[in-house]
């Protein structure tokens, strides 16, 4: 099947919109669904015959700010050698979809990342406890609004300007990176 038909098939079997991303034999179906539809969408892909996606290659999301996030899974057909990408959107006040683990047992670790990273709650999922970072860590790190520590802790060093010697004779002013408040505005004072 074509990426084309992969897509058109999985909509025919949930309400979605398709599209094709890549090129050439890297091109892969791109099936967007709405929450609500996320498990069924997965279950589908699964369990239907002209798509039999029976490899389950991983699971995360995309913080899209106002949007919500993305959460996104890449299936695999390893029987008929082609891959689908599913997509829900979830929105940043109250993110939840289904958990696919009953589908994909191997998404339960992807999801726990996921949950643990974004904030994103997978109903059903029986077991998100933290998985990467410690007990008592607060907020999700890979949220864009998230600070980063580290960068306010210690100036991030850049590449030197052209002209600017070994010696520092030129001395640039300092730039925060993106997504580091100004001094004073976070941490002890």
């Amino acid at each position: 099947m074509t990426p084309e038909e992969i897509g058109a098939r999985l909509v025919e079997l949930v309400a979605g919109e398709h599209s094709v991303s890549g090129g050439n034999s890297h091109a892969r179906s791109t099936v967007d669904v709405p929450p609500e539809r996320w498990a069924e969408a997965v279950r589908a892909a699964h369990d239907d015959a002209e798509l039999a996606c029976d490899f389950f290659d991983w699971l995360s999301a995309v913080d899209e700010l106002d949007e919500g996030f993305a959460v996104v899974a890449h299936l695999w057909s390893t029987t008929l050698n082609h891959g689908l990408l599913l997509r829900t959107r979830v929105p940043r006040a109250e993110p939840v979809v289904d958990t696919v683990v009953p589908i994909y047992p191997g998404a339960a670790w992807h999801e726990r990342e996921t949950h643990e990273m974004f904030g994103i709650d997978f109903a059903g999922h029986d077991d998100l406890r933290p998985l990467l970072l410690p007990p008592e860590f607060e907020g999700h790190p890979l949220r864009k609004e998230f600070v980063l520590a580290s960068r306010v802790a210690k100036a991030w060093p850049g590449a030197k300007e052209p002209g600017e010697s070994e010696a520092g004779t030129t001395k640039r002013a300092p730039m925060r990176p993106p997504g580091v408040p100004a001094p004073g505005e976070w941490g002890p004072a």
